[in-house]
């Protein structure tokens, strides 16, 4: 069996879960099959892999024109594949065609949807709408459609009725629990800005209106005052949410010290030790299929305090391996809550708790890391994954 796998991200440019995922997914899919990867980005000396560099004459095109035009070099190429795989609406133009050209099976996985993430509109204008229709497309058309969580397969057949449920399967992302595993190193935390000797609410994720994290921002003032504002953040969706997130910064920093903002780019090592040293850790997120960022965490013990929206409630279990916040949305596909100040209280309350009791916090942090190695191994990902190519191949 040979798969050709299409992705945006593949390392080393990676910036977001959507590339952790195909990465681990593919090195632990190479372990029984063939599979070839078609990434956007700069050459790639990896066996097996091909890299495709955005098309000179539609360099100042919208983003979304360009990427169609790297989509049509990657459908040509995927001849002589049994099966082609995408990720992301970036990629899924490609396999769609694939699937026409070459007459063989096309898996998407849905990392995220379009059509609830509205503010996608300030990042590409126009190029949304694009977006959007290649994504409703390839859904409807393709032969199985992965979903990374139960709350992110309701999403989909919400938002796209046209597809067949049959045809929506649900396999969770995984997490590389050795590579992601407890480190301490206080030395480190300072280098970083970060006191080790008091606690610690730590958030990473990129600056994008679905992260939450302005609610976050505004959460983090009703905290104990010891308590320290790890924010690992940065590679902002525009300049308005930049903007927005380093005014509430500037804000907070006003009302209280130990808030630290670390917008570079940190080694999986340094995160590591990040996550180790958290008191807590904070998922404001408004819109999350699953968050492999709260497995990243959990597998370093750390508890998390998550929102109760999405595929979040399925990594993190309330009481458990940690805390969900409870979210009540609006319906018009941006996710903002109907309660906001509500939320906010409700979220700090949350982080409080976590914060104030030591006990709770190894408790949820053990449970998390046990939870982590159990029921998220890659190879049980690949071997369900497996398992669904070999029944389309069957048809």
């Amino acid at each position: 069996m040979r798969v050709d796998v299409v992705t945006k991200e593949y390392p080393p440019e990676v910036y977001g879960g959507a590339g952790v995922h195909v990465a681990e997914l593919v090195r632990a899919l190479r372990a029984e099959i063939t599979v070839r990867v078609h990434a956007f980005g700069a050459p790639r000396d990896e066996q097996d892999t091909f890299s495709y560099a955005a098309p000179a004459e539609l360099s100042n095109s919208n983003p979304s024109i360009t990427t169609l035009g790297v989509d049509l070099a990657i459908a040509q190429d995927v001849a002589g594949a049994d099966l082609v795989h995408s990720h992301t609406w970036y990629a899924n133009a490609a396999g769609h065609l694939a699937k026409l050209l070459h007459g063989i099976p096309h898996v998407v996985t849905a990392h995220s949807l379009e059509p609830l993430r509205p503010w996608k509109a300030e990042q590409l204008g126009g190029g949304y709408r694009v977006s959007g229709w290649i994504e409703r497309v390839t859904y409807e058309a393709a032969d199985a459609v992965v979903a990374v969580s139960h709350g992110m397969r309701a999403d989909i057949l919400r938002s796209y009725p046209q597809v067949d449920p049959s045809r929506v399967h649900v396999i969770y992302n995984g997490i590389n629990t050795d590579e992601w595993t407890p480190r301490v190193d206080e030395e480190k935390l300072r280098t970083l800005g970060v006191d080790p000797s008091l606690p610690s609410v730590v958030f990473v994720g990129r600056i994008t209106r679905q992260k939450g994290l302005p609610y976050l921002l505004r959460a983090a003032r009703l905290l104990p005052a010891h308590t320290q504002i790890i924010l690992c953040a940065g590679a902002p969706d525009t300049t308005e949410i930049l903007a927005e997130v380093t005014e509430l910064v500037n804000e907070l920093r006003t009302h209280r010290d130990g808030v630290v903002w670390i917008d570079r780019h940190l080694s999986r090592e340094d995160l590591c030790v990040l996550l180790t040293s958290a008191t807590v850790f904070a998922c404001p997120s408004i819109y999350e299929p699953l968050g492999i960022v709260n497995l990243e965490a959990m597998a370093c013990g750390a508890p998390v305090v998550g929102s109760g929206t999405g595929g979040i409630p399925e990594v993190v279990l309330d009481e458990t391996t940690g805390l969900i916040v409870p979210l009540e949305q609006e319906q018009d596909g941006t996710g903002t809550p109907l309660h906001p100040e509500k939320y906010v209280v409700d979220l700090a309350a949350a982080l409080t708790r976590v914060i104030e009791n030591p006990e709770l916090a190894r408790m949820l942090g053990t449970a998390g890391r046990e939870r982590a190695v159990s029921d998220f191994s890659w190879h049980s990902i690949a071997e369900q994954t497996r398992g669904l190519y070999s029944e389309l191949l069957q048809k």
